[in-house]
């Protein structure tokens, strides 16, 4: 195992939740894509494509289950980077397959893609506000398959989520159609669409 290599992104994945916390706390999390969390989303996405590079993906057996684990959420986070969230899935998926990574990994990613791409998504992990205001899973590729596909992935079945909640209702947006303009523009600029 590559010490140094976990560590890295031990530490990486602790700066993604320190400023993300910091900015739910004032509720600036939920006002689109905040300029400091996309800084370090980008920081640590360019730190990550450097380690891949040299050692490709960082799994179990390289930088331990919490490295590997940090690697995923790195790689999930990197929202403005469409070309790096797609090589990363192929990474991923390849892992999952020698046993490197965790089944739920690739689902997540998987349907992430899907959501910023305006896909319907195979697992059912995504989820966001209606126009009503009340948070709900994310538009299904196979809706009478979805639990089927989140067993595969080591996931509990749909129904026992929660989506709508104490939280998602107090940071519900307060313009959505606002909201559903100002994401589009973003997945354009980025290249999501």
């Amino acid at each position: 195992m590559n010490e140094q290599l976990r560590e890295k992104l031990l530490l990486m994945k602790a700066e993604d939740a320190r400023v993300r916390e910091e900015l739910a706390k004032t509720g600036e999390l939920f006002n689109g894509y905040h300029a400091e969390m996309e800084r370090v989303h980008l920081e640590n996405a360019r730190e990550l494509e450097e380690m891949i590079d040299e050692h490709g993906w960082l799994g179990k057996s390289l930088v331990g289950e919490d490295g590997a684990e940090a690697a995923w959420l790195i790689a999930q986070h990197a929202i403005s980077l469409p070309a790096f969230s797609h090589k990363c899935l192929r990474f991923i998926e390849k892992a999952v397959a020698e046993n490197e990574a965790e089944p739920h990994q690739f689902a997540y990613l998987h349907d992430r893609i899907c959501f910023f791409e305006n896909r319907p998504q195979k697992f059912g992990t995504q989820s966001d506000w209606n126009e009503d205001g009340k948070m709900e899973v994310w538009q299904l590729e196979d809706e009478a398959k979805v639990n089927k596909f989140r067993a595969e992935a080591g996931l509990k079945p749909l129904e026992s989520l929660t989506w709508d909640n104490a939280e998602t209702r107090e940071n519900k947006p307060k313009d959505w159609r606002r909201r559903q303009i100002d994401f589009e523009t973003w997945a354009k600029k980025v290249g999501w669409r």
